[in-house]
């Protein structure tokens, strides 16, 4: 299997190895329900379980935008996927759920991809503060002062890219993943090979 290759010219070889010492190593990754428009406590606690560490504070204040959060997720197709082309992507409706999630105190592009993932698999990466700080080598200090929402964007299109040049690799770690019947998308795959490298 080829090598996955990160900025800087670092290889990551036998992705497959890694993504499978993560699975032995987290085991409920493999039992997590995805995709649905409805969006409640159950959903936020499983990011928890996931290392989310959302507050019961930030947990009402999240659940309190319930209706803005679910009217979101019925925009973004279920099927969609970050390893489609650009122009397949629903960008606006995207943008439109990270800004769901603005100005919640204590609560930011980490803990918001986290509660969000399991929504939209193929399409949402977690991004956690390792992957942010991987992608903000990505032309560093030039992000626009836009909304929350337009500023995570920033940081998908900056993963996208990663994804982008890793396809082949991914699809294929992917496919192996899943004749041993674990459902990882691309975009798990790559969340972590960048958070095993880079943490």
């Amino acid at each position: 299997m080829s090598a996955i290759i990160l900025r800087g010219g670092v290889e990551v070889e036998n992705p497959l190895e890694l993504a499978l010492e993560f699975l032995a190593a987290y085991p409920g990754e493999a039992d997590s329900p995805a995709g649905g428009t409805s969006f409640d406590e159950s959903d936020l606690r499983f990011a928890n379980r996931g290392g989310a560490r959302i507050s019961a504070v930030e947990m009402e204040a999240i659940l309190e935008r319930r209706d803005q959060i679910e009217r979101a997720l019925r925009n973004v197709p279920g099927d969609a996927s970050l390893a489609g082309s650009t122009s397949s992507i629903p960008w606006t409706p995207l943008t439109l759920l990270f800004d769901a999630f603005a100005d919640i105190r204590g609560v930011g592009c980490s803990k918001m991809t986290k509660a969000l993932y399991m929504k939209r698999p193929a399409l949402i990466p977690i991004l956690d503060s390792v992957v942010q700080t991987y992608l903000e080598t990505d032309e560093p200090g030039t992000r626009s002062p836009g909304s929350f929402g337009e500023r995570a964007i920033e940081l998908v299109e900056s993963y996208k890219r990663d994804l982008d040049r890793n396809r082949s690799v991914l699809d294929e770690v992917r496919r192996e993943l899943a004749s041993r019947r674990y459902g990882l998308t691309e975009v798990r795959i790559l969340d972590l090979v960048i958070w095993s490298v880079c943490r």
